[in-house]
């Protein structure tokens, strides 16, 4: 059955306009986020160029070679790649996050509160949460237990982090029913081989 996203996904470029697209097309195009499509452009996995003004522009039919061979670079979603939800109010420590996990293959959602990832969470519930103990309003514990009343204690694995790091953080998180704990600021190879243990690629 074909992946709804790979009609929905992409844009239909008018018969009187130049076959190329923008970053930010280019990364509906495919489904991925712009961040992943710009690194994979700087690392040569994705052919691109540039216009006289300096952007960055990606043909077409380079992108549908990229969807012909791939799914080797990143499968999407609906060709059996994992889904995590990452919910942290820090912007920059979420793109980081983010972009590691989709190079090694996983489809990442964000959430900048908790209120927002259990609306994620219920859209399309994640094979894995990440999920930052520190945030305003709604901390992450309050989330987590959220998280158990409407689906259940360990029907969804979750990772806690902090910056906030206390001896007894790795047992406070497993004794609420989260998978673990790791503390902030993170070796991102730590989080990531704690995701594939937890939820393989």
């Amino acid at each position: 059955m074909a992946d709804s996203r790979d009609t929905a996904a992409r844009i239909p470029v008018p018969a009187d306009e130049p076959d190329w697209l923008t970053l930010g097309q280019a990364a509906k195009y495919l489904g991925m986020a712009q961040s992943t499509i710009r690194k994979w452009s700087d690392t040569g996995r994705l052919p691109a160029f540039y216009t006289p003004g300096g952007h960055r522009r990606y043909r077409r039919a380079d992108l549908d070679q990229f969807l012909e061979r791939g799914g080797s670079a990143a499968p999407r979603r609906g060709e059996g790649r994992r889904l995590i939800l990452i919910v942290d109010d820090d912007d920059r420590l979420r793109e980081f996050v983010r972009v590691n996990l989709e190079m090694e293959g996983y489809s990442v959602r964000e959430a900048a509160s908790a209120e927002e990832g259990l609306a994620a969470l219920e859209a399309e519930p994640p094979d894995l949460i990440l999920l930052d103990v520190m945030m305003p309003q709604v901390d992450g514990w309050e989330m987590l237990r959220r998280v158990h009343e409407r689906h259940g204690v360990g029907s969804i694995p979750v990772i806690m982090f902090s910056g906030k790091v206390e001896e007894d953080s790795l047992r406070a998180a497993t004794s609420r029913g989260a998978q673990g704990f790791i503390g902030k600021p993170f070796n991102p190879q730590q989080l990531i081989e704690s995701t594939k243990q937890l939820v393989p690629a």
